[in-house]
């Protein structure tokens, strides 16, 4: 695919009515600002693996080490192939794509560069490693790079700041106060626009609206896990916060644009338990409670640079061989165990890849298409995975000729019709001067932005993104963009500027089918009793990936090296392994509110309500 370039010719929009990566939360602070007195402390009853990692060895194999192969080089295959590789073992990684990374990965937008210069940098969608993620951060330490004392850990930079933009109004601005990152001091205007933001805001949202929210918030904090699983976890977050009864903000703010933006699920059907999950752990985060850093952080650098090439090089050095170009077709089963991964390679190459153990770490899409009769019929929770759903989540990037940092931080579009999220990333990667580093030389930025939305109509033609061309996408989230970000007396965005347009190759448009090759797995109510464990009934068989159930319950890079990390553990068990377990760190439990989910659980066995649960 070649870059495209776009002109003046984009077109305008005064019409009004995401990427996993901005998860909004700013909103769960705001929204939740009644329960901050609640929770002080970090505990979790759960008691995570605490055991230490094993001896992290370098080195080439050795001729007596058991061997593994691992289907799948995005995050959960390269996890389990590191902390496999670090305890000894012989690991194999095949990956369908000619990358590793998966959908973490970035990739260089062809035909971009010209005098020397690198291609303009492309990615499936942009990153998002908040706080509350503490098994990904681990690994990133683990990752050596070239003058930082913690690894490519030490790559990862924090907004000082998150952006709603609305559509008619004011946009608000949330600082990440109490963290090291500060927002840039206010102007006078900005301080104007941004008090303006919050009471046009919030004076559209009545306050027994958010009283009414802060409620429902504390009926789900002081929820016991039975009733999250038993209730919640049936109950669609449209549902649980009764926006049927609401205003048409409150539906927009706390339902409608939380839900999209954070599981690329519509409200009416998004699981409670999911959503909520979310919503509390990034409070428990904004206040500082059991968060390895701040609500939001991204890479300094392209993502390929910043963190997945080092991390191939170091696997390498562990002595994992990486094999790109093949896709896994079929698992041999015999006599009760994987025998074999039936591979198909460059030219139609048929390859069958031998080992003790196998390691399945494709996206739940890819990987039951391998689970023939037989393997489904070994264990059952495979066959349940067809229930497992997924849906579009896609990124388009836009290089445009002057820095345009908009806000520093992510941007929630939270009334585009297309559910946008982005960020201009030229501001967070200091290593790189743009038209010196990318391109032709005349880019000086890169709006990132994710399209979480593409079964409703657009702006611009009256159509949804999967009825577009790839030309009519872009035009149509230049055009929400400047629709959400230049509708109060100042024009952020300016189609003298933009210079060309990237969007996911992935996804093919155009044609009397859409297709998409990444989705994002999705959680509507009742779908948690179809994730599978790291294990299967299949001895020498173990599941990695963001569909696996973890403690996070949303698909993640975070679930993604959190299942990795069961699964190897698991691996250990089943050979009989004495290397030390990989730790796993569950999301934060406040102690202060556990006598509250006691109580409840109590009430719960009774079959009756939450004690907050009332009106």
């Amino acid at each position: 695919m070649t870059v495209q370039r776009t002109g003046s010719s984009t077109g305008t929009s005064t019409g009004s009515s995401t990427r996993r990566g901005f998860i909004g939360g700013a909103a769960a602070v705001a929204a939740t600002a009644a329960l901050t007195g609640t929770a002080r402390a970090a505990s979790d009853p759960r008691k995570p693996d605490s055991r230490k990692p094993g001896p992290r060895k370098s080195g080439r194999r050795s001729s007596g080490a058991r061997t593994v192969v691992v289907l799948g080089g995005g995050v959960a295959g390269l996890t389990a192939a590191h902390e496999l590789a670090e305890r000894g073992f012989e690991v194999t990684v095949y990956e369908r794509k000619g990358a590793l990374g998966g959908k973490a990965r970035s990739m260089d937008v062809p035909g971009s560069a010209r005098g020397g210069r690198r291609p303009l940098p492309g990615e499936h969608g942009f990153r998002f490693i908040p706080g509350i993620y503490h098994n990904l951060p681990d690994t990133l330490r683990r990752i050596p790079f070239a003058g930082n004392a913690h690894g490519v850990h030490d790559n990862l930079v924090a907004p000082s700041e998150a952006l709603f933009a609305r559509t008619g109004l004011e946009d608000l601005r949330f600082p990440f106060a109490g963290w090291s990152s500060r927002p840039a001091p206010l102007t006078p205007d900005e301080f104007r626009r941004a008090l303006m933001a919050f009471l046009e805001t919030f004076a559209r949202l009545p306050a027994h609206e958010i009283a009414h929210f802060a409620g429902r918030m504390l009926v789900w904090f002081t929820s016991c896990d039975r009733r999250r699983v038993g209730d919640w976890e049936r109950t669609p977050w449209w549902e649980f916060t009764r926006a049927a009864r609401m205003s048409p903000a409150y539906q927009r703010l706390l339902c409608i644009g939380i839900t999209r933006n954070i599981v690329a699920t519509k409200a009416e059907v998004a699981s409670t338990r999911t959503v909520a999950t979310m919503l509390e752990a990034f409070v428990f985060n904004a206040l500082g409670l059991g968060a390895d850093g701040p609500p939001d952080r991204l890479l300094n650098g392209p993502t390929n640079e910043a963190w997945i090439d080092p991390w191939a090089a170091r696997l390498r050095s562990l002595g994992v061989e990486f094999r790109t170009g093949w896709a896994a077709r079929d698992l041999r089963l015999e006599g009760g165990r994987i025998t074999g991964a039936v591979l198909e390679g460059p030219g139609g190459a048929r390859h069958t890849a031998e080992a003790d153990h196998f390691v399945s770490a494709m996206p739940v899409e890819h990987a039951r298409t391998t689970w023939n009769a037989a393997v489904r019929a070994a264990d059952p929770q495979l066959a349940r995975c067809d229930r497992l759903q997924t849906d579009w989540m896609t990124g388009i990037q836009f290089y445009l000729t002057e820095p345009t940092p908009i806000v520093h931080g992510h941007i929630n579009h939270i009334d585009s019709a297309w559910s946008i999220t982005s960020v201009s990333q030229a501001q967070f990667w200091p290593g790189h001067d743009f038209r010196r580093d990318f391109g032709d030389g005349t880019v000086a930025d890169c709006l990132s932005c994710d399209v979480s939305e593409w079964d409703k109509p657009g702006i611009l033609y009256g159509k949804t993104a999967k009825q577009c061309t790839r030309e009519e996408v872009a035009r149509e989230v230049w055009a929400q963009l400047k629709a959400s970000l230049n509708d109060t007396g100042r024009t952020v965005l300016r189609d003298s500027v933009l210079h060309s347009w990237f969007l996911d190759p992935a996804v093919e448009l155009g044609g009397s089918r859409a297709t998409n090759d990444e989705q994002l797995l999705i959680h509507p109510v009742g779908t948690w009793a179809n994730r599978p464990t790291a294990r299967t009934a299949v001895p020498n068989l173990f599941l990695a990936g963001d569909y696996v159930v973890t403690d996070i319950d949303l698909a993640t890079m975070e679930g993604a090296n959190a299942s990795a990390r069961a699964a190897v553990n698991a691996l250990l068990d089943e050979a009989g392994s004495g290397a030390e377990r990989c730790t796993i760190t569950p999301l934060h439990r406040a102690p202060a509110l556990e006598a509250a989910k006691r109580r409840d659980e109590t009430r719960w066995r009774l079959g009756l309500r939450n004690a907050y649960d009332v009106g």
